[in-house]
C-alpha cells in the first residue's frame, strides 16, 4: 500500500510532508471503534449482497484477528500507515489478501472517521458520567458530616451571612448534576451515524445505512450526506460541556486553596493529597486544586481551538478536521484526571476545621441582616430597619465591638421594640436555622436536600 489513495499519483510524499500529514500516532486511539465500525460495515455489505457471505465472514474474522493482535501488543503501526483506517486496511490485506480490498466499498475515510470519533466519544461520555457521580457522592459524604458545621457565606469575597458547610458543599452537587444533564443532552447529538454518507454525496452502492447504525448502537442517521461528513458541532458541544465541568472544579479548587491558607485555616490538607517545599520545611502545598485550576485553561484552549478550526470551513470535508482529535482526546484525558484527583481530594484529602469556622462566623457582622429581619417582624418597614442596623454596625466598628456585645439597653436605644430574645436571634446557628425558605441554608432544609440527593443518585 505504498500509494494508498490511488494510482493517480506517480511519486511518493516528501518524507517531511508524510510526517506532517500523518495522524496515526494519535488517532490510533480510535482503533477499537474503527474495528467495530468496519465489522458492522462488512456485515451490512454481505446482507445487502454487495459482497458474498463467505467474504463477509473472512473480513470479520480478519478484523477480529487485528483486535486480538492489538490486545497482545502485536499490531504495530508507523508513519507509512498515515492514519488508523489505512493501518487496519494494510494489516487486513496482509492477513486476507485481495478480499480485504472489498471492505472499503460504499464508504470513505470521511464518514469512517466521523463514525469512529462518535463511537469513541460516546463511550467516554458514559465513563465521565460515572466519574461525575463519584464526585457527587464524595461531596455528599462530606455534606452529611457537616450539616451543623457553620461557615461564613460570602459575596464579593466579603463575609455576608453564616451558612451550613453542608449547604455550601451541596451547591457543587447541584452544579455537577447540571454537568451530567448536559452530557446526556450532548450524547443525543453524538449518537447519530454518518456511516454510508461516503465522501460527501452518498454512494451508488446499494447499502443499508440504518443497519450499520443499529448495529453500532446509534439512535439515528444523518439525513444529509454533506452535513454528515462535515459536522463537528458535537465535538464543540462536548468540549463546551467539559469546559463547564472544569469551571466547577476550578471554582471549588480556588475555595480549597483559600481555605487551606493560614489566613482562613478552614481545612487541613492530608499528606495523601499535598506536597511539600524543597526549601521551606514547614510548607504543605495544595497541588491538586492548583493543578485542576490550571488545567481548566487548557480545556478552554481546546474549545477555542475547535471553534476557530471550523468557523471558516466550506462544505464538506476538509483536512482541518484532523485537528479535532488531539483536542478532543486531550480534553477527555484532562477532565478524567481532574475528576479523579478532585474526588480523592474530597474523599481523603481534606480535614475540615469546624472550630476555626465557628470562630470566624462569631467574629463578624454577618448577623446584621437578622437584626433587620427581627425589626421587620416587629412591624418596622424593612428599609427603615436596614438603615438603623447599618448605623449600629458603623458605630460598633468604630468602638471595636460586635453586635453580640451590645447590652439590651443599647439595643433598645436603637429601637424600643427590641427585647431580650435578640441575643438568641443573632446567634450564628439560630441565624442559619431561621433560613427556612425552600433552597435555603436552614438545617432542616439541608437535611431534606441530603435525603433528596441520596435518592436521586442512588447514594
Amino acid at each position: 500500500m505504498a500509494k494508498a489513495w490511488s494510482d493517480r499519483f506517480e511519486k511518493g510524499l516528501n518524507p517531511a510532508i508524510k510526517r506532517f500529514n500523518a495522524s496515526i500516532f494519535f488517532d490510533i486511539n480510535l482503533l477499537q471503534e474503527d474495528l467495530d465500525g468496519s465489522i458492522a460495515h462488512a456485515q451490512m455489505l454481505g446482507d445487502c449482497g454487495v459482497i458474498t457471505k463467505e467474504e463477509t465472514k473472512k473480513l470479520i474474522e480478519g478484523l477480529e484477528k487485528i483486535r486480538t493482535e492489538s490486545s497482545d501488543g502485536l499490531f504495530q503501526v508507523g508513519v507509512d500507515d498515515e492514519d488508523v483506517h489505512f493501518a487496519v486496511e494494510r494489516r487486513l490485506i496482509e492477513i486476507l489478501g485481495s478480499v480485504a480490498k472489498k471492505l472499503h466499498t460504499g464508504r470513505s475515510r470521511n464518514d469512517q472517521v466521523g463514525t469512529d470519533l462518535r463511537l469513541w466519544l460516546r463511550h467516554r461520555i458514559d465513563e465521565l458520567d460515572q466519574q461525575l457521580k463519584r464526585f457527587q457522592m464524595a461531596l455528599l459524604s462530606q455534606a452529611q458530616n457537616h450539616i451543623y458545621t457553620v461557615i461564613p457565606g460570602y459575596t464579593h469575597l466579603q463575609r455576608a451571612q453564616p451558612i451550613s458547610l453542608s449547604h455550601h458543599l451541596l451547591a457543587y452537587v447541584e452544579m455537577i448534576q447540571r454537568d451530567r444533564e448536559r452530557f446526556i443532552d450532548v450524547r443525543k447529538r453524538v449518537n447519530i451515524s454518518p456511516l454510508g454518507a461516503a465522501a460527501l454525496a452518498g454512494t451508488s452502492i446499494p447499502i443499508n445505512r440504518r443497519q450499520t447504525a443499529k448495529a453500532l448502537g446509534f439512535s439515528e442517521i444523518y439525513l444529509n450526506s454533506l452535513d454528515a461528513v462535515s459536522d463537528r458541532d458535537f465535538a464543540v458541544e462536548f468540549t463546551a460541556a467539559v469546559s463547564l465541568v472544569m469551571t466547577h472544579l476550578s471554582r471549588l479548587s480556588e475555595e480549597v486553596i483559600l481555605w487551606a491558607s493560614e489566613e482562613f485555616a478552614f481545612v487541613r490538607l492530608s499528606d495523601r493529597c499535598a506536597t511539600g517545599s524543597s526549601l521551606m520545611p514547614q510548607k504543605k502545598n495544595p497541588d491538586v486544586p492548583e493543578l485542576v485550576r490550571g488545567k481548566c485553561g487548557r480545556v478552554y484552549g481546546h474549545l477555542q481551538g475547535l471553534l476557530t478550526m471550523i468557523k471558516g470551513l466550506p462544505l464538506s470535508y476538509n483536512k482541518d478536521f484532523q485537528e479535532d482529535k488531539e483536542a478532543i482526546f486531550d480534553t477527555v484525558f484532562t477532565v478524567r484526571a481532574s475528576l479523579e484527583a478532585m474526588s480523592i481530594l474530597i474523599e481523603e484529602g481534606l480535614e475540615f476545621c469546624p472550630e476555626r469556622m465557628k470562630i470566624a462566623v462569631e467574629a463578624d457582622f454577618s448577623n446584621a441582616t437578622d437584626v433587620a429581619d427581627y425589626l421587620v417582624a416587629k412591624g418596622v418597614p424593612f428599609r427603615e430597619a436596614y438603615q438603623k442596623v447599618g448605623r449600629v454596625v458603623k458605630e460598633s466598628l468604630e468602638q471595636g465591638i460586635l453586635l453580640k456585645d451590645l447590652s439590651i439597653g443599647e439595643w433598645r436605644e436603637i429601637h424600643p421594640a427590641i427585647d431580650e430574645d435578640i441575643f438568641e436571634k443573632i446567634a450564628p446557628k439560630q441565624v442559619i436555622a431561621s433560613r427556612i425558605s425552600e433552597g435555603g441554608t436552614g438545617f432542616e432544609r439541608v437535611q431534606e436536600q441530603l435525603v433528596s440527593w441520596k435518592r436521586r443518585i442512588d447514594f
